[in-house]
């Protein structure tokens, strides 16, 4: 069986740089190559994770590094300006998140994972779901209008598979190659990969793909849940 996102239109909320890489930068590239619209919206700026020695500007340097990454997936790319470790669920937050998607119209988003390791990333799930829901409300007012309706929501895998049991696995083995080039725009970050308290993102991600695909007979894929809650699932 194979999943052809031709016409759709794709939108990742991950909460830093570097996280659509390593958990869903393959199924946005076939889905690309097929014909769809993507996006990727970083809420924070990752400011925080200093390599050794370290950076100035390193949340502008992020920046950068992000949209290099973005222009080899071609991708739109949007920004929060949240600080690291300081994304929480708020009407503020919620409200910013809902313009970005009426702006980019998704049919599709995917969001973190509510049990991944990372504070930001599960405070980024629970903006990602209620802002996706009221994308489509009319009495939640932004500057752009309400979406016709709210986009599918698919849960992307945690980081390193912690506490994640696949509902499906898109097979991204034609795509690894993009993850990579994607990820080497990351050189603020790949510098970390002796700090004790980081892990080597390179290794981690090709790790992560590949064990998914050995799961699902392929050689590389990645891993979602969708939302089933009642009219958050829709058919494919």
């Amino acid at each position: 069986m194979k999943l052809n996102f031709e016409q759709e239109r794709l939108l990742a909320v991950v909460a830093h740089p570097d996280d659509a890489e390593l958990l869903c930068a393959g199924t946005l590239a076939r889905a690309h190559q097929q014909g769809a619209a993507v996006g990727i919206c970083v809420l924070c700026q990752g400011d925080k994770g200093q390599p050794d020695p370290p950076i100035q500007n390193l949340a502008e340097v992020r920046r950068q590094e992000m949209h290099s990454a973005a222009r080899l997936l071609g991708a739109d790319l949007f920004f929060g300006k949240n600080p690291d470790g300081a994304l929480f669920d708020s009407l503020e937050q919620r409200r910013q998140l809902t313009e970005i998607i009426r702006q980019f119209s998704p049919t599709l988003v995917l969001a973190h994972s509510q049990s991944d390791y990372h504070a930001d990333h599960r405070a980024a799930s629970v903006i990602t779901e209620a802002a996706t829901w009221f994308s489509a409300s009319a009495g939640n007012q932004t500057q752009s209008p309400a979406l016709k309706q709210p986009p599918a929501l698919w849960w992307m895998d945690t980081v390193n598979m912690a506490q994640f049991e696949p509902h499906f696995l898109i097979d991204v083995s034609e795509y690894v190659d993009t993850k990579l080039a994607m990820l080497d725009c990351h050189q603020s970050q790949l510098q970390r990969g002796k700090d004790t308290s980081f892990s080597p993102l390179q290794d981690l991600m090709l790790q992560q793909c590949t064990a998914r695909g050995a799961q699902s007979g392929v050689s590389a894929a990645e891993a979602f849940q969708s939302h089933t809650a009642w009219k958050r699932c829709t058919a494919w």
